[in-house]
């Protein structure tokens, strides 16, 4: 490759020039498919070149603040299941870059992974600025131009190519990686243009809506006296009547509502729905390990051997005893009222508000507190062995941009680095052919 200046400062223009791929967006995915590309022409000995744009000014913000800023590279077990979209494509998808392989790549950059009960593996230093600077340092090495406020305006056909049109100028480029994120978060960049750019080059978007996102209930709720407790809980997401999705998990309550792990991935169902105009209604069951009649059979036996103790009291022997006691005020029941006296409408009440308690929700808490986006770009538009679209040839799409997210726990940044991986190699294979065409001709 020729040889060029790793990193553009600000201030400094890309020169009007030709590259071989050019990749907009510099995140997870953006970074991976820009070094797998370099490293193919790099060991190729290849002549060509690599640039990365991006509009912010640093760049990677989302990957220093996932995880808790600790960045929670992958899951140990990733399966088509853990994520929504077509799952046949994603299947097919996932096989080119599984875990191992990308727990092999991370370590070729210099991370070692560790492993958590939750099966979450995160990077051994605790520190998301560890991958970021990893991804940064193997750009350099392999020669990929980092251009940051370089944002892309407008990209269109010329030629056999593509011409990119950004903050500072134009370029052309042989093979365009389109990485420019969905809509989550977007202070760090990913503000949903770069499907904009996808559209005026042919592709559909499917609606996009907020997902692993926390939920906003009413006022009238209890919420606000119980921020910072957690507890299990399973949920139920019902649409227009019938059920769209099961899970137990934690839950935490916060000052705006509800949130934490189940919360989290339980969200899309209800985002999804409520965008497109359906009536979609969350419950919760808070004593999950027991069916409800199971636990009718409990209540009768507790206020019969324990007919002095408080209503909140044996509620605690369920859930947190803040939560009991709020739920019974919740339900018009006094909370400190021996059980044995509550009377047989009050104990029906509490029965179905621990089993099926519907959440009063007002909203989600939108795309700021979104962490990956629901909807993008189909799937049956990409070509799984490559990520190369079938709309626009030479033209690639990766990660966030499709229609595909995954549940909370590292399964969105698997899906980055294995399409990132693919889009990058690909596009740096297609060059190498068509070098070999060209000299043959």
């Amino acid at each position: 490759m020729a040889s060029s200046t790793q990193l553009l400062p600000q201030s400094q223009r890309l020169n009007d020039d030709a590259v071989s791929v050019a990749v907009v967006g510099g995140g997870a995915a953006g970074l991976t498919a820009a070094i797998a590309a370099a490293e193919i022409l790099l060991k190729e000995q290849a002549p060509g070149r690599v640039i990365v744009l991006d509009g912010a000014k640093q760049l990677g913000a989302k990957i220093l603040v996932s995880g808790g800023g600790r960045c929670n590279v992958t899951h140990d077990v990733v399966t088509p299941k853990d994520f929504c979209g077509n799952r046949n494509i994603i299947r097919n998808v996932l096989a080119a870059f599984p875990v191992d392989r990308t727990i092999a790549w991370f370590a070729s950059l210099g991370i070692d992974l560790k492993r958590e009960p939750t099966g979450k593996l995160f990077p051994t230093t605790d520190t998301a600025r560890t991958v970021l600077n990893a991804l940064l340092n193997r750009a350099r090495h392999v020669e990929v131009t980092i251009c940051p406020d370089h944002r892309v305006r407008e990209i269109s056909r010329s030629g056999s190519g593509f011409r990119v049109h950004h903050t500072h100028g134009s370029i052309q480029a042989a093979r365009v990686i389109l990485a420019a994120g969905g809509q989550s978060l977007p202070r760090t960049g990913s503000d949903g243009f770069g499907y904009q750019l996808a559209q005026a080059l042919g592709h559909r978007v499917t609606p996009t809506a907020p997902a692993l996102v926390p939920l906003v209930l009413e006022q009238s709720m209890f919420h606000a006296t119980l921020s910072g407790l957690s507890h299990e809980v399973q949920l139920t997401t019902v649409v227009e009547g019938r059920e769209a999705d099961r899970r137990t998990g934690s839950l935490l309550w916060t000052h705006f509502g509800i949130s934490g792990p189940v919360v989290m991935d339980a969200s899309r169902f209800w985002t999804v729905a409520t965008n497109r105009g359906a009536q979609a209604d969350l419950y919760g069951n808070f004593t999950p390990s027991r069916t409800p009649d199971e636990l009718k059979t409990w209540l009768t036996v507790q206020a019969t051997e324990h007919p002095k103790r408080s209503l909140a009291k044996t509620l605690a022997l369920l859930a947190p005893e803040r939560f009991a006691y709020s739920l019974c005020v919740y339900c018009s029941c006094d909370p400190l009222k021996a059980h044995a006296q509550v009377s047989r409408m009050d104990r029906n009440r509490l029965l179905d508000a621990l089993t099926k308690f519907r959440f009063p929700i007002r909203q989600d808490r939108g795309w700021n507190f979104a962490e990956v986006t629901a909807g993008g770009v189909p799937l049956d538009e990409i070509d799984y062995r490559s990520m190369e679209s079938k709309v626009a040839p030479k033209l690639y799409l990766t990660g966030e941009m499709l229609d595909c997210d995954g549940r909370i726990g590292g399964f969105n940044f698997q899906w980055a680095w294995t399409t990132g991986w693919l889009a990058g190699r690909s596009a740096a294979k297609s060059l190498l052919a068509d070098n070999i065409t060209s000299r043959d001709s």
